[in-house]
């Protein structure tokens, strides 16, 4: 986790969950400096080395692919459409738990509920 950003935690969970969904649309250079970066926890330092170059351009190549995948998602949305679905499934889940119900019935609706979330 890089320490010197403000919720880096939140910041890295989010560039993972956008990088799941579009990482087919990045270049190969952006997909390999988010790997190193945001996956394995590399430093600016370490991947400047690994690639020769300055650690100034590790991090504009970091933010560019970053910027690239605000832009998808701002434009196709499937992040938010995924935490969406995510939610009521959950929700939908709890109140089927809360219904006066047999089991059996119950056991039906939860794995209709289970593909459900499985599909998306």
């Amino acid at each position: 986790m890089k320490a010197n950003e403000p919720d880096a935690l939140s910041k890295t969970t989010r560039i993972n969950l956008l990088f799941d969904f579009y990482e087919p649309l990045l270049t190969e250079k952006q997909r390999t400096f988010l790997k190193y970066y945001f996956h394995d926890d590399f430093s600016l330092g370490e991947i400047s080395a690994e690639f020769g170059i300055s650690r100034q351009a590790v991090y504009e190549h970091i933010k560019r692919a970053e910027q690239v995948l605000e832009g998808y998602e701002s434009k196709l949305s499937l992040l938010a459409r995924h935490e969406s679905l995510q939610r009521l499934t959950e929700q939908l889940a709890s109140r089927v738990n809360g219904l006066a119900i047999n089991e059996k019935d119950r056991q039906a609706l939860m794995k209709v509920i289970a593909q459900l979330g499985a599909a998306e």
